[in-house]
């Protein structure tokens, strides 16, 4: 079980008798247990705390969750995005990364994981109805890393089995954990991809705390395509520092002393980025961290980020070396302008509907 360090669960009583609520109650039998009537309460006594994000990744709370789950990637205004929709299964994460925009925006401090699984299914089921001609794409991963919480809270292994049934759909699950033990002998039907987020190991050793080493994550990974699930990775965050280009050229080389490029449907390249207020919050949390340190301007979407000519110069040299492993690697960047495409790759999705159908066609090359 990699990394869960949990204290206390707090079980909303309007959750108490399902059938999720007891499958993560038995994975965690010496964990103690308070019934609450009013979730609310609670979360506001925890707010008030000094540090009510570092304090809620060690208490879980399990409740219902009132509205929707499905939602478009937000992406950012102004710039190409592609198409992607969000599963929202939990929100916090037990893994603490130095640039974690979540800091800043979750006003629930506490790891939560939602049980009413039945609506969740519905919804997702009445979204992919409505369209009868495109292959969409949906993933967990936006507001808590994909597999954190496998050991105790089976979610993936429970969307895998929906997907693969699923004709014009398919699923990405994004983390940071090597949590895979229980997913590598489900029946995905190649309907699942499997997403490793990246970084040299010193950056994960400084500014990814609690998160799996580079060499468990691809090794993770290895495992994963040798039962047949396609892989994506994300450089995303990537960190602007002295001696980036030989820590990150190492990464992708040994990525790829592991993993058979040919069966790796996408990879993203993505800077550094961040709203700003959360510049303050992070620095207070992590007095060392360093990825402020750099030149973060405001950017059209009013994030802060590198200057356009810096990233620029970060994808074509990574874009580079990763042609230079594989020609045919798809490779994209998230949140980025029309312009800065121009520049990396010598042209630019005419929109983000095109990105969107140029995902479709890649992701039938492998599925069908």
């Amino acid at each position: 079980m990699f990394p869960i360090q949990i204290e206390k669960i707090y079980l909303d009583e309007k959750a108490e008798k399902d059938s999720v609520s007891k499958t993560i109650l038995k994975a965690l039998p010496n964990i103690p247990v308070e019934t609450v009537e009013d979730k609310r309460t609670l979360i506001k006594q925890f707010s008030s705390m000094s540090d009510p994000i570092g304090t809620g990744k060690r208490y879980l709370l399990i409740t219902h969750f009132y509205g929707k789950r499905l939602k478009p990637c937000p992406g950012t205004s102004n710039h190409i995005c592609c198409g992607y929709y969000v599963i929202n299964a939990v929100t916090n994460c037990p893994m603490d990364c130095s640039y974690c925009v979540l800091q800043g925006y979750l006003n629930n401090p506490f790891l939560t994981v939602y049980t009413n699984w039945d609506d969740l299914l519905e919804e997702i089921n009445y979204f992919l109805s409505r369209d009868k001609s495109s292959l969409l794409r949906l993933g967990t991963g936006e507001l808590s890393d994909s597999l954190a919480l496998e050991p105790i809270f089976p979610i993936s292994q429970f969307l895998i089995d929906f997907f693969s049934k699923r004709q014009r759909a398919i699923l990405e699950l994004k983390t940071k954990s090597p949590n895979i033990d229980s997913l590598l002998d489900l029946d995905h039907q190649g309907k699942t991809v499997i997403s490793w987020s990246l970084n040299p190991p010193k950056m994960i050793g400084e500014e990814e705390k609690r998160t799996a080493p580079l060499t468990t994550r691809i090794e993770a990974a290895r495992r994963c395509q040798e039962k047949g699930y396609p892989l994506g990775f994300h450089f995303d965050p990537i960190l602007y520092h002295e001696g980036w280009e030989k820590e990150y050229r190492e990464t992708i080389l040994q990525l790829f002393k592991q993993i058979d490029s040919r069966r790796v449907v996408w990879i993203s390249l993505g800077g550094f980025r961040y709203p700003p207020h959360l510049k303050a919050i992070a620095e207070e949390r992590f007095p060392r961290t360093e990825v402020f340190l750099g030149e973060l301007f405001p950017g059209r979407d009013g994030k802060f980020r590198y200057l356009k000519e810096v990233r620029v110069d970060i994808y074509r040299k990574m874009a580079r070396w990763l042609k230079e492993v594989n020609p045919g690697l798809f490779i994209y960047l998230c949140m980025e302008s029309k312009e800065v495409w121009e520049k990396v790759f010598g042209w630019a999705p005419e929109s983000s509907r095109h990105l969107n159908r140029l995902f479709e066609e890649r992701v039938r090359g492998f599925v069908g």
